[in-house]
């Protein structure tokens, strides 16, 4: 098996896992709602580095990924020796039908291609989250007259001895250097850690081609939650309940199907509406069958 894992190709078990994975949600969506109404499907686009599997020339296994709003990876992809995510990011997501999905992603790929090639060749939308690595963007954006515009979500959040409050507003745009985008927002996160009385202040701005009839501010700020959530959905799932980055898989593809494993175990248990990844691993132990029969192979 170690063999195996190490020579695979990771691209085509990738490509294995994401469309079983998407095709088990696909029919489950069928089965529960044929309304014309659903909410645009939506897709988060984020990086991790696989920190255990350090290569012999001091490289780590760096991947991209694509979650699904339900939390399953139906894409992901390894970046070179040096992370380089913007090579990897239509390579990931050219296989997908992103026919009305909005697809989610980070400053770093906040770029005229990627956007043109989400809108025009993918018919996709897209919310793109913009930091300081992004300096023209991002100064274009904060430089916006925030103070005249209204406050239309917020939101608040404790747990984990934090309280979280979140206030968004968004604006109609133009001649913006982005592709598309007809909407800015600003994001405000005021978080106070309870137990040692300490309080941060975080502005986050972002552009999408969503208009306001589309997506209003509270349906933008669900779907920035719903990106933030592939940290704890997935990254988090794989570091704690796997312990991902303590592994020391290293030699060939083995790091990177391991990860894809993982990946389809995580999707399957939340397919079958376990909530609880640790817990559910715990009871798939109990009886040889239960695996497969999650699987839909008995």
């Amino acid at each position: 098996m170690r063999r195996v894992l190490q020579r695979i190709d990771g691209d085509v078990l990738d490509t294995a896992v994401g469309s079983w994975l998407a095709g088990r949600e696909r029919a489950a969506d069928q089965e529960e709602n044929d309304s014309d109404r659903r909410p645009l499907p939506s897709l988060a686009v984020d990086g991790k580095t696989v920190r255990g599997a350090r290569r012999t020339d001091g490289t780590q296994v760096h991947l991209l990924a694509a979650m699904t709003g339900t939390g399953l990876v139906t894409a992901q992809r390894e970046v070179d020796a040096t992370p380089n995510e913007t090579t990897v990011f239509q390579p990931l997501l050219a296989p997908l039908n992103l026919h009305g999905t909005v697809v989610t992603f980070v400053a770093l790929h906040s770029q005229t291609a990627h956007t043109r090639f989400l809108v025009e060749d993918k018919h996709a939308h897209y919310i793109a989250l913009i930091k300081g690595n992004q300096p023209t963007l991002h100064q274009w954006l904060k430089a916006l007259p925030w103070r005249e515009v209204p406050l239309l979500d917020k939101t608040r959040a404790t747990a984990h001895d934090r309280d979280e409050i979140r206030r968004i507003k968004a604006a109609a745009v133009t001649e913006i250097a982005l592709p598309h985008a007809v909407q800015a927002v600003q994001i405000v996160r005021r978080r106070r850690i309870v137990t040692a009385s300490k309080v941060t202040l975080e502005r986050i701005y972002g552009m999408t081609d969503l208009t306001a009839e589309q997506a209003d501010a509270t349906e933008i700020a669900r779907r920035v939650r719903g990106h933030w959530g592939i940290e704890k959905k997935i990254h988090h799932v794989r570091d704690t309940t796997y312990a991902e980055d303590a592994s020391r898989v290293r030699t060939g593809t083995a790091p990177r199907a391991m990860a894809s494993l993982r990946n389809l175990a995580i999707g399957a248990l939340r397919l079958a509406n376990q909530t609880n990844i640790a817990a559910g691993l715990r009871h798939h132990t109990r009886d040889a069958n239960r695996p497969l029969i999650t699987l839909g192979i008995m």
